[in-house]
């Protein structure tokens, strides 16, 4: 079962948005309001895109439950649980727009929780100073998506669920469309367009332990990016959730809630011992993100992990009553994945990589990459969350940057008077995917991807050395030498495989840029733990920028400008009184 150029389609359209989560449609339906032709295009069913899975909330200095909460307290926080290396002008806009971005939802019917007398409820994350983040339960993300889905049908944006893109198509540093397939029958397609955003995620796919499903965040965009001349900022700085399940396997690191920690859950090694006074006797399990997953990491390489490779998080204790009234949908899911009845039985869980918070970089005024014409947003994007993400800001980011993307990119559209194209770019593209499909090689696309994750964990987890990295990077061009090898097998079911392969060179370069990336930054700051670099270096406060042909080069943090400068270098409250962790 072959493709052919013959069968090739031609499509055109005025902007091309490859992602069909939350940031590619926001930036989608900004688009169609004003009048531009829009496709919007991804490899997931629109309804299941990675969006649903955020469960917490999403942010805003509403004030609708403490008064004094400002968006300068909001930047500040953000600023300053970056570890400092976050854009500051991106964290203003986030930060100044975020009520927009509730407004935008609410208008378009978005069922937030509310107060009795219609208010939005807003509650406490970890490392905010007031209750600014609004939610639906522990739904937030199905439920944005559900309500950007709709918005985007009634505005009339075309989405095609089933297409791979593997190019972004560029003429002499200027974007004219992209090159994909279609994941059910393979036909090859050619988008031609006067502007590309890219809103396809992250890399967390690249590790073995990852809140991510099979076939998403596998470093699609970091390559995408690469090879159309933009530059991949923070690769390092991977958000490793505490508590991602360990089996069944094809579930390891399905995310256990931190609910169950702000609940009353513990952490218990294999000995039995409550182990987090170790780590922050103040905090205990509500600590932040960053020093709870450092703390598991720690118990289990020290060996009072399980046998499994993993500790315990126990709410057993609980009432059985509280467990499912607050922990509903956790409560069905162990059931659902272990047969396991958590108000009886602790869950043996570790670290999982959860969030990339670096990925394509972007100028903070348009989210432009460099390139002319080509846009990145949401996770694919970099510059909000530096060292350790705000808990809540995700989701706001897409809403903001998916509105000011569309807005800059409709009028960039409008005043683009020619598009120049490229047929060797076309051919290029081309080529690569028949090469992909007419070898006989023996290697399996699914089986390196599995070599690639088992060498990120073993390399570049939660902790890392240079000594591990360089190992690391030499396994990793052992993997690039079988490349030629590699052929994909499609079958009567579809193209998955093909799909298998591309998503296999993006997390090709997603780890060469990561390992690089992390062997540079020799210190410890926030999530990025060097054991041969315990501590932070100020003279590191600023960004990775790798790009695949000059390696990593280093650009210097700015400074916060006076409106939240001080609140961002104000002494922190650590209390964890009536807070949820992030």
């Amino acid at each position: 079962m072959k493709t052919s150029t013959n069968s090739e389609r031609q499509l055109a359209t005025n902007v091309l948005v490859i992602g069909t989560g939350g940031a590619g449609l926001r930036a989608a339906i900004e688009l169609a309001e004003r009048g531009v032709k829009v496709l919007a295009v991804g490899k997931r069913r629109k309804h299941d895109a990675h969006t649903t899975l955020a469960a917490g909330g999403i942010n805003a200095a509403l004030g609708t439950m403490d008064p004094e909460d400002s968006w300068q307290q909001h930047a500040a926080d953000t600023l300053r649980e970056s570890y400092y290396l976050a854009d500051p002008e991106i964290v203003e806009i986030v930060a100044k727009n975020a009520a927009r971005g509730i407004a935008d939802l609410e208008r378009w019917g978005m069922p937030f929780a509310r107060e009795a007398d219609g208010r939005l409820s807003q509650r406490f994350f970890g490392a905010h100073r007031y209750r600014r983040t609004c939610f639906a339960g522990d739904y937030t993300g199905l439920e944005i998506q559900r309500t950007l889905v709709n918005r985007a049908s009634s505005a009339g944006v075309e989405i095609v669920d089933t297409m791979y893109i593997t190019r972004i198509l560029v003429s002499d540093g200027v974007v004219f469309g992209a090159y994909g397939f279609d994941v059910i029958d393979g036909t090859p397609v050619v988008i031609h367009a006067d502007a590309v955003i890219l809103a396809a995620g992250g890399h967390t796919r690249i590790w073995r332990y990852t809140s991510s499903r099979r076939d998403e965040n596998t470093g699609d965009s970091f390559r995408l990016a690469a090879l159309a001349g933009g530059k991949i900022r923070d690769a390092e700085l991977v958000q490793f959730h505490p508590s991602g399940l360990l089996e069944p396997e094809d579930a390891a690191g399905t995310l256990v809630s931190e609910a169950a920690r702000g609940e009353g859950g513990v952490l218990r090694n294999a000995q039995g011992e409550r182990f987090m006074d170790r780590y922050d006797p103040e905090r205990m399990e509500l600590s932040t993100r960053d020093r709870v997953a450092l703390a598991n990491y720690t118990e289990i390489a020290a060996g009072r992990g399980t046998k499994k490779g993993g500790v315990y998080l126990d709410v057993s204790h609980l009432p059985k009553e509280q467990i499912r009234a607050k922990l509903p949908r956790l409560f069905r899911s162990l059931i659902d994945l272990q047969m396991l009845d958590i108000t009886e039985t602790p869950i043996e869980v570790a670290p999982t990589a959860h969030y990339s918070m670096g990925g394509v970089w972007v100028r903070p005024e348009d989210h432009g990459t460099g390139v002319e014409g080509f846009y990145a947003i949401g996770e694919a994007s970099s510059g909000l969350h530096g060292a350790n993400r705000l808990g809540g800001n995700s989701l706001i980011e897409l809403m903001v940057y998916g509105r000011i993307v569309g807005e800059e990119v409709a009028e960039y559209s409008r005043n683009r008077s020619q598009v120049q194209r490229d047929p060797a770019a076309v051919e290029a593209a081309r080529a690569e995917m028949q090469g992909l499909l007419n070898g006989d090689g023996k290697e399996s696309p699914r089986r390196m991807q599995r070599a690639v994750r088992d060498l990120m964990t073993e390399h570049a987890g939660v902790v890392r050395s240079e000594a591990g990295l360089r190992a690391g990077l030499a396994k990793l061009e052992e993997l690039e030498a079988r490349l030629p090898q590699v052929t994909a097998y499609p079958d009567i079911a579809g193209f998955d495989d093909l799909a298998h392969a591309f998503d296999l060179l993006g997390s090709l370069l997603a780890a060469r840029a990561t390992l690089e990336c992390a062997l540079e930054r020799r210190e410890t700051r926030g999530c990025h733990n060097r054991e041969d670099f315990p501590e932070q270096d100020e003279a590191l406060r600023g960004n990775m920028v790798w790009e695949p042909n000059n390696g990593v080069s280093f650009e210097a943090a700015k400074e916060a400008p006076d409106s939240f400068r001080d609140l961002a270098y104000a002494s922190a409250d650590d209390s964890v009184a009536g807070k949820l962790v992030e």
